[in-house]
C-alpha cells in the first residue's frame, strides 16, 4: 500500500502550483488512478521480458522475484459455480484482472487442475477421439467474464457443481477524499470511501513521477511533463539493466 495523502503533497509540491496551476483533488484522483493502472498493467510485460533473462542468485536482487512480490498482492482464491443446469460453465468474479487457475471438483470429491485453452483449440481437441476430454483431464477456455468447460452435461457421469479458482484481481480504485477548510481541501482520511493506491510501497516515486506527466498535459506545461517523462524513461531502464 502506498499512502494516498503523501503522494498527493508530493505533486502538489512538486508542482508548484503558484507558477504552473492548481491540481485539484478531483483531477489527482482520476490522475492517480490512470498511473496506478499503467504501473500495474506494466507488471505483466516487464515479467514477460525478465523471464528470458537468467535470475540472481541473491533473492533481493532478483527483478523476476520482485516483480512476482509486486503481483502477489492481487493475487485471489475464489469457489465459483455453474449456471444452473450449465454446471459446466463458471462466472468469474467481476474484481478479475487474469485468470491464473481453475479446478473443479470430481466425482470423487477432489479437486482437478482443468487445463486451459483458446476457443479455436478447445473445440479441435473436443471432436478427436485421441484427445477428446474426460472428467480427469478436462478442458476449458474463457469468454469474457465466464468459463467453459469441457465435460459437460452430456458426458455420463458429469456432476460438476463448483470449481476453484486462482485469480489477479484488479487494484482498488484510489480516491483522495477531502473536506473544504476556509478556501482549502484538507485530506479526510475517516471518510468512508477514502482508498490508498493497492500497490507496493516500493512504486511511490513512480506515482509521483507519472502524475506529474498527466497533471503536466494538463495544466499544458510541456517543461512539467519533460521532467516527469524523462524520470520515468531513466527508472524504466534501470529496472532493465
Amino acid at each position: 500500500m502506498v499512502n494516498v495523502d503523501t503522494v498527493y503533497q508530493r505533486v502538489l509540491a512538486l508542482a508548484n502550483k503558484e507558477q504552473r496551476g492548481y491540481i485539484t483533488p478531483q483531477e489527482f484522483n482520476l490522475f492517480a488512478n490512470q498511473a496506478q493502472m499503467d504501473i500495474f498493467e506494466q507488471y505483466f510485460y516487464d515479467i514477460n521480458q525478465r523471464e528470458r533473462v537468467p535470475g540472481n542468485k541473491d533473492s533481493y536482487a532478483d527483478i523476476s522475484t520482485l516483480l512476482e512480490e509486486k503481483i502477489d498482492i492481487f493475487l485471489k482464491q475464489a469457489t465459483v459455480s455453474g449456471h444452473g443446469s450449465e454446471k459446466n460453465i463458471f462466472g468469474i468474479p467481476s474484481d478479475y484482472y487474469k485468470l491464473s487457475e481453475f479446478s473443479y471438483k470430481n466425482p470423487e470429491g477432489t479437486y482437478v487442475e482443468v487445463e486451459r485453452l483458446t476457443y479455436k483449440q478447445f473445440n479441435l481437441v473436443k471432436i478427436s477421439p485421441l484427445t477428446a476430454p474426460t472428467l480427469h483431464r478436462p478442458i476449458y477456455y474463457q469468454k469474457a467474464n465466464k468459463i467453459i468447460m469441457s465435460p459437460d452435461n452430456s458426458f455420463t457421469g458429469f456432476s460438476v457443481t463448483d470449481g476453484k479458482i486462482m485469480y489477479i484481481r484488479k487494484p482498488i480504485k484510489v480516491n483522495w477524499t477531502y473536506v473544504i477548510v476556509g478556501d482549502k481541501a484538507m485530506y479526510n482520511s475517516s471518510a468512508a470511501d477514502s482508498s490508498h493506491f493497492d500497490l507496493h510501497p516500493s512504486e511511490e516515486t513512480k506515482l509521483v513521477i507519472k502524475i506529474l506527466a498527466l497533471a503536466g498535459i494538463t495544466l499544458k506545461d510541456p517543461a512539467l511533463y519533460q521532467i516527469a517523462a524523462t524520470e520515468d524513461t531513466k527508472s524504466i531502464q534501470q529496472e532493465k539493466q
